[in-house]
C-alpha cells in the first residue's frame, strides 16, 4: 500500500466517522398551545388613574426622566384621590 492510498483511505475513514458528529439531532417535541401561551409574558392591564397620567404626559409633551417624574406624582396623587373616600367609609 502506498502512502497516497493510505493517506486516502485514513480521509475516507474520517469523513465517514465524522458523519455522525454533523448529524442533525432530533427536532424538540412541540409545543401545547396552552404552553405556548404560558412562555409568553402576558402584558400587564394598566389601570384607569396610569392611563389617564400617560394621556397628561402625552398632552403635555414630556420625555424621558420628566415623564418619568411626572407620571409617578401623577399616580400618587390618583391613589390618594381613591384612597380617601375608602377611609371615611369605615
Amino acid at each position: 500500500m502506498t502512502l497516497a492510498s493510505r493517506l486516502a483511505a485514513v480521509a475516507l475513514a474520517s469523513l465517514l466517522a465524522s458523519g455522525a458528529a454533523f448529524a442533525q439531532a432530533t427536532a424538540p417535541a412541540a409545543k401545547t398551545d396552552a404552553a405556548a401561551t404560558a412562555d409568553k409574558k402576558a402584558p400587564k392591564e394598566r389601570s384607569a388613574e396610569s392611563l389617564e397620567c400617560s394621556k397628561q404626559a402625552d398632552a403635555k409633551g414630556l420625555k424621558g426622566k420628566e415623564r418619568k417624574k411626572f407620571r409617578r406624582e401623577c399616580m400618587k396623587e390618583a391613589k390618594a384621590g381613591t384612597a380617601a373616600p375608602a377611609a371615611d367609609k369605615k
